[in-house]
């Protein structure tokens, strides 16, 4: 049976333990942060909507604002964890996900709506960058894909819960106490970040060392004098970080970024439009469908970093990506309650799939003193991918009707197909 947790016992296993003391403690940071950005992550774009015109654009421009700002965010997060460390970072972002929600208690309007949105954007950026790149550090090199799968079921277990709670609650109780809520779940997780370390990967006495250590991102079409830090024929040094723009330009890992973005795109459209393109009168399809899409995300990034570890996992990009894609399209039949479930859950399963698989590869291609580049990219393609479809799937929609748009969104989704199969083929599987 896999060993999971730390023990004292001799002989337990030749794998180095998952769950640590430290990583359980930034799981109470990562639960306060998820349930504060998800419980409102619907509730937000319905309040710009009954308060804002009930037009579309209201709904896609609160998201939007809030995705914008954490891609903003996510790209200067790295500096100011080299700078300050992790844990004022995350304190600092955990206080701008808190503070601004209760700001939405008080009134409504377009201009305070938007400015809340923008700083929660700017605060989940740091959550999520800082405490991505802390975590890493956290899990063994051995068992990265099955660590990372574990970390997304915290994270899935809030947004499982908050995601379609959050607009029961609206519905039943008001506004009001869903926004404050929100601020509480974050505030009270500022307790826990005072007993994380605070130091790099690298530095951790205790940390065993790094199969991929002292080699850049691995890419058979990469020339190495285009990395950062990286003299003629020489790969990044082991304990030089990688630029965030460096990344970009590295195949290695822009095209897990370019294959992730795509399918975060149509997690946006979904949490931001669903409740406004399914009838009214199909009931709680809405909160049914958010609660599938979690769930099956959940389970589906468990089971990708299971198999990724020990097959490798580049060879799911692509099925993951065919399987959102096929979620998203079904998706439009809107008059069909199952059709809707069915379709929102198949997406969720190809959503975890990728989630896992981009950012295990990512990972996977840097030494630890890139995992704070990794985490920025990866994330800056969760949030980019988000914003850019929850706004620009406002006025499509508004031209073609919700149906065509999902059609077009699931279309667009497959021209990803082309940097996932060169993925595929440029790391083939390996043994158990």
């Amino acid at each position: 049976m896999t060993k999971l947790f730390d023990s004292q016992a001799e002989g337990a296993g030749s794998r180095p333990p998952l769950v640590t003391r430290p990583l359980l403690l930034r799981f109470v940071s990562i639960i306060g942060a998820s349930t504060s950005f998800y419980l409102l992550l619907s509730v937000v774009p319905l309040y710009a909507e009954a308060t804002g015109g009930g037009r579309g654009n209201a709904a896609g421009l609160a998201t939007g604002a809030l995705m914008l700002a954490t891609v903003g965010g996510e790209l200067a997060t790295p500096r100011l964890v080299a700078r300050f460390g992790y844990r004022l970072v995350l304190v600092a972002g955990l206080l701008l996900l808190g503070v601004p929600a209760f700001a939405l208690t008080a009134s409504g309007g377009a201009v305070r709506i938007t400015a809340v949105c923008l700083l929660r954007g700017i605060g989940f950026a740091f959550t999520v960058v800082a405490g991505g790149a802390l975590t890493a550090s956290l899990i063994p090199a051995e068992r990265r894909g099955e660590g990372l799968a574990l970390v997304g079921i915290v994270t899935g277990g809030p947004s499982l819960v908050a995601l379609p709670l959050g607009v029961w609650l609206a519905a039943h109780v008001g506004y009001g106490p869903v926004f404050a809520a929100g601020a509480v779940a974050a505030l009270a997780a500022v307790a826990s970040v005072p007993g994380l370390p605070d130091r790099d990967a690298g530095s951790d006495p205790h940390r065993a060392p790094d199969r991929d250590a002292g080699r850049g991102p691995r890419d058979p079409d990469r020339d190495p004098d285009r990395d950062a830090g990286a003299g003629p024929g020489r790969d990044p040094e082991p304990g030089r970080p990688i630029g965030v723009v460096a990344g970009f330009r590295t195949p290695a890992l822009s095209r897990p970024v370019l294959v992730f973005s795509v399918t975060a795109l149509a997690a946006g459209i979904l949490v931001t439009f669903l409740p406004l393109a399914v009838p009214s009168a199909s009931g709680g399809v809405v909160a049914t469908a958010l609660f599938a899409q979690t769930a099956a995300a959940t389970g589906a990034r468990w089971v990708a970093g299971r198999h990724g570890d020990r097959h490798g996992p580049a060879a799911l990009l692509v099925p993951g990506l065919v399987v959102a894609a096929g979620g998203t399209l079904l998706v439009s039949l809107t008059h069909s309650p199952v059709a809707v479930v069915i379709g929102v859950a198949l997406f969720g399963i190809g959503f975890g799939v990728t989630q896992n698989t981009t950012l295990t590869l990512m990972y996977a291609r840097v030494p630890a003193s890139g995992y704070g580049t990794v985490s920025a990219l990866w994330n800056f393609a969760f949030d980019a991918g988000m914003g850019v479809g929850a706004v620009g799937f406002g006025f499509l929609a508004g031209r073609t009707g919700y149906p065509w748009a999902f059609a077009l969104t699931a279309v667009l989704m497959l021209t990803a197909l082309a940097p996932a199969r060169r993925d595929r083929r440029t790391e083939g599987p390996r043994g158990v």
